[in-house]
């Protein structure tokens, strides 16, 4: 446990909100929703699904290779691929048809997964992206005209855990566009989002970066940027980057999953044996402390996330099974080893959807409730490619998205 101090001047207590993205009902408009925790607040879903599934609406070709999920909002649908000579941020309109498409950055993978990993943000008029090799641009959401662009490891001296490749998705809030390039001069830098020009880096926080995309809050009534690597996890203060708290904890080869904050609490998991970790963040006075509540393995995500749902996350532990476990306990309260493979999810209205990363791509409705494992329906992914299906589902205006490579899928699942 470490303590850091920062100046009460810059208390700002009051409301708190989560982030600036302006989204209307139904939007999604960045990585894990509209407050970056996996849950729609949509009602009016289907609450079981026909033994074939819900009826797709469409489906859409030439996305390109890569791993990005979609963001929809302002009746536009955005993602990135590679193409032929570049990877691209693309739009599409509610039918799929291809709308513009920008230049990202150089194609490939050398790490043998090719393709854009993150997912697009959408502010207002603006959309901003980072692709595999650290490439970040700001496009213009009607036409994708370019604003500006930066690259993380050769304008700030980005830094990985590992080689496979950037894969956050960049925050925007208020007139900040925050993201994690990594390494001794800071690990997280703030740019005016409308120029791309630097605000600040977290010169006291210099971990490499990790896989995982950063989080707002505003925890002990600061507004703050909370941020998971392979040492560590801290907060850093919204306005300059200082360093708030940080509490060491190891991860191993890739930590990936975004972190949780609730109340006063702060959960991070990953995978390659670690497991999940609960902290406590309060401030006393001028100094805010991180106080570990628990560490176990009973969750160990690794890239397919997790989502918490009053008192309890939901999750794929490891390579073992769907687990439901009580947040500020850290106790296993039900696990389901043989229904549905590892995989990522999201929450809507009373339910979660699980979509499994192998095999046919399967995709479950299953109830968030601690009571049990309870499965609504499935069905097994049409047109499924040969990698692994890794885009987190998304659930926007009463529909459902699976990315799959070149190919992204969208099924009806409101209630008629």
């Amino acid at each position: 446990m470490l303590h850091f101090r920062f100046n009460p001047n810059f208390l700002a207590w009051g409301i708190a909100f989560a982030f600036s993205v302006p989204a209307a009902a139904g939007d999604w408009p960045q990585w894990r929703g509209p407050k970056r925790d996996g849950i729609s607040t949509e009602t009016g879903l289907l609450k079981t699904w026909p033994s074939k599934g819900p009826p797709l609406a469409w489906k859409a070709n030439g996305l390109g290779p890569g791993y990005s999920s979609v963001a929809v909002v302002q009746g536009r649908i955005f993602t990135m691929g590679d193409g032929a000579d570049s990877s691209s941020v693309r739009a599409l309109d509610l039918n799929g048809k291809p709308l513009w498409t920008a230049k990202l950055g150089k194609p490939g993978g050398g790490d043998g997964y090719p393709g854009p990993r993150g997912t697009p943000t959408i502010d207002g008029e603006l959309v901003f992206a980072i692709g595999q090799y650290g490439d970040l641009v700001c496009v213009e959401a009607a036409t994708g005209k370019e604003h500006w662009r930066k690259n993380l490891e050769k304008d700030f001296g980005g830094r990985m855990m590992s080689g496979w490749g950037y894969s956050e998705s960049p925050l925007v809030d208020g007139d900040k566009l925050v993201c994690t390039p990594g390494g001794a001069k800071g690990t997280i830098v703030a740019l005016n989002k409308t120029t791309g020009e630097t605000i600040w880096r977290s010169k006291e926080f210099t971990d490499t970066a990790a896989y995982a995309s950063l989080i707002s809050s505003d925890l002990g009534g600061k507004h703050q940027y909370i941020q998971l690597t392979g040492a560590s996890v801290a907060g850093v203060a919204a306005e300059n980057g200082q360093l708030l708290w940080k509490a060491q904890r190891r991860g191993s080869t890739a930590v990936i999953a975004t972190p949780i904050a609730w109340e006063n609490y702060v959960y991070v998991t990953s995978s390659y044996g670690i497991g999940c970790n609960l902290f406590k963040v309060t401030v006393a006075g001028s100094e805010f402390k991180a106080e570990e509540v628990y560490e176990n393995k009973v969750m160990a995500n690794h890239h397919g996330g997790v989502v918490s749902v009053g008192n309890h996350v939901y999750g794929y532990s490891g390579d073992k099974a769907w687990i439901c476990q009580e947040f500020k306990t850290g106790k296993m309260v039900w696990e389901e080893k043989g229904k549905l493979g590892k995989g990522s999810l999201v929450y809507a209205d009373g339910h979660l959807y699980l979509r499994s990363e192998g095999g046919k791509g399967t995709v479950a409705l299953v109830e968030a409730t601690p009571s049990g494992y309870k499965e609504k329906g499935r069905f097994d992914q049409p047109g499924r490619s040969d990698k692994n299906s890794w885009p987190h589902p998304v659930i926007a205006d009463g529909k459902l998205y699976l990315r799959d490579q070149d190919l992204l899928l969208c099924f009806d699942v409101k209630q008629k």
